[in-house]
């Protein structure tokens, strides 16, 4: 059961700025409190192929994700790949300018495996509150940061 995860926010912030702390996501513990880890993995540049290990949170124990970009086009859109235990997912953050802020929209299709394949509803509506907090969590942390 494939699940869509939609939603955007706007951020006081230039679009350049937003997508290059996206980028590094090693940035998204200091905004995603269920983040415990993020680590670039791959050499080089951040762009198309750079991987990155993570571990999340989960209700009872820590569940190790690996994300990797897919598309890279700065500073409007990053595309990616995300894989752990419970799931995959694909999609995509972009980045637009709007008066002097960013309108930042992301968009993801969940594959839930196992036993949450078969809560798609459920898994929809956690993933849409989680997705809201942590973009949240980065709208708050990066205006606090620029005044």
């Amino acid at each position: 059961m494939m699940v869509a995860i939609k939603g955007e926010v706007m951020i006081a912030r230039q679009p350049q700025e937003v997508f290059d702390f996206v980028a590094n996501a090693e940035n998204e513990p200091r905004y995603n409190p269920r983040m415990r880890v993020a680590k670039k993995v791959t050499d080089g540049p951040i762009g198309v192929g750079t991987s990155f290990r993570q571990e999340i949170m989960g209700r009872r124990k820590v569940i190790p994700m690996t994300t990797e970009f897919t598309e890279f086009d700065r500073p409007g859109r990053i595309a990616e790949m995300s894989t752990w235990t419970g799931g995959t997912s694909t999609g995509e953050v972009t980045f637009e300018p709007v008066s002097g802020s960013t309108l930042m929209r992301w968009s993801w299709d969940v594959q839930a495996h196992g036993v949450l394949r078969f809560l798609g509803p459920v898994v929809a509506s956690m993933g849409r509150r989680q997705e809201r907090r942590i973009w949240n969590g980065l709208k708050h942390l990066l205006e606090a940061e620029s005044g």
